[in-house]
């Protein structure tokens, strides 16, 4: 059985919704406490307490820093209001008489600082590996608002000590719960305008807009004027979802809500996190993977198109991408010969998927060939309307696919494996049975 964590982002995600719903399914405080203590940074606390969100008793995790390196994350008169004038922050009274903008002076962390913290720290191998894969995303996409490198740029809000402290306590409790899997349909998001560091922005910040881009993150407009999604929260599916669609079959073990801090309207303001074992039950792993929208060719159809070029990947590690990805659920996966600069001979990689399973696709192909970089494109496709058939011939039933053209007539194709299965009972050659059954099936239409 897999461990399955099962996030709705209904309210959104930030990082201390994410470690509070993980405390209320059954992570352990005591073991969060012991891990964030090794953390070589100072000036935090952590309180973790029960709210009521919305009619829901929810678990609220509180990161609660001293004067020196307090930020605004919660201050929603400093977040919205025209003014600098606020209150309450982290539920102390704070205010500032002087008609300038009121910031702290914060260190402006880079991607090594916060490895280099990271990495410094007591936390388990697992958890270590986790955190340092959300701020991994957390740099691709910061890199990309300022025109930087991952490498060079700085973080701002989510180089905080409380971002920092959020992050590693997700990755300690995904690693004390034992998740193996991670699954996120979907995050509502407001609109509107927030103060951040480089002033007000628009909603979904550049941050944010960039992680769910390349993560394929789907979000659902909120009526909400507001932030829902922050970058942490963003970073933290953006890295760590393994699948954007529920399990076929799965039993619940515990369910945990975590309290958001910034108060919306017209939303629960919680994240609800369902712990799981998923036994895959609802297709057989050998079983040809399912795509409902084929069977209606009146609906319309886009698909994502994924391409690399290989000039440096071998033969092997290509076949057996392509195996994993047509088990993953890619429609089609193939390799073209190609000739690239200076004559080098290569292999374009081109993979035919839904939307729903571009990310995973993606990351596939990352782990298991030697590319840098994949090209999406999205397409209109139209389907032939299919069913699954059977021909009686000599040599057996064999299985067809009927394929029913513009017109209403029906072609049938036979079926590679049901082919193969009557050529191993009966002895007989492959092109002879392809043939019966082709002959048989042509008679019979």
């Amino acid at each position: 059985m897999a461990r399955t964590l099962i996030l709705d982002g209904g309210s959104g995600i930030s990082g201390d919704m994410t470690v509070a719903a993980l405390l209320d399914a059954g992570a352990s405080e005591e073991h969060l406490r012991e891990a964030l203590a090794t953390l070589p940074v100072d000036g935090f606390e952590t309180v973790v307490s029960r709210v009521e969100k919305s009619g829901l008793s929810a678990c609220d995790f509180d990161v609660r820093l001293d004067a020196a390196h307090e930020n605004h994350d919660h201050d929603m008169a400093w977040l919205y209001g025209a003014g600098d004038e606020h209150v309450h922050v982290h539920g102390h009274a704070h205010g500032h008489a002087s008609s300038e903008p009121h910031h702290h002076a914060h260190t402006h962390r880079t991607l090594s600082d916060v490895t280099a913290i990271i990495n410094a720290s007591q936390l388990s191998d697992h958890a270590k590996e986790l955190a340092l894969a959300v701020f991994g995303k957390l740099a691709e996409a910061e890199a990309k608002a300022h025109g930087a490198t991952p490498d060079t740029v700085h973080f701002h809000e989510v180089g905080a000590v409380d971002s920092i402290v959020d992050i590693c306590a997700v990755a300690v409790c995904l690693d004390d719960l034992g998740v193996t899997d991670v699954i996120v349909p979907s995050l509502a998001e407001g609109h509107g305008t927030i103060r951040c560091a480089h002033g007000l922005m628009p909603i979904p910040v550049p941050a944010v807009a960039h992680l769910c881009a390349d993560a394929g993150i789907v979000l659902e407009a909120a009526p909400v004027h507001g932030e829902l999604v922050t970058p942490t929260g963003a970073a933290i599916v953006a890295a760590l979802r393994t699948s954007d669609a529920l399990p076929a079959r799965y039993r619940i073990l515990a369910t945990g809500y975590g309290a958001g801090k910034r108060p919306y309207p017209n939303v629960t303001g919680v994240l609800r996190a369902t712990l799981a074992e998923a036994d895959g039950a609802g297709r057989p792993t050998n079983a040809p993977h399912q795509h409902p929208a084929d069977d209606d060719p009146s609906a319309e159809h886009i698909v994502v198109e994924l391409t690399c070029d290989l000039d440096d990947c071998t033969g092997e590690a290509l076949g057996r991408t392509i195996e994993l990805l047509m088990d993953a659920g890619a429609r089609d996966a193939h390799a073209v010969p190609i000739v690239m600069k200076k004559g080098r001979p290569a292999y374009q990689l081109e993979v035919v998927c839904d939307e729903s399973n571009e990310a995973q696709l993606r990351d596939l192909i990352f782990m298991n060939t030697t590319t840098i970089g994949i090209r999406a494109t999205r397409q209109r496709r139209y389907p032939l309307r299919r069913e699954p058939g059977t021909v009686a011939t000599r040599y057996g039933e064999v299985a067809t696919k009927r394929v029913v053209l513009p017109d209403g007539s029906v072609r049938s194709y036979p079926e590679y494996g049901s082919v193969v299965e009557a050529c191993e009972q009966t002895g007989v050659s492959f092109q002879e049975v392809f043939l019966a059954v082709q002959t048989a099936a042509f008679e019979g239409r």
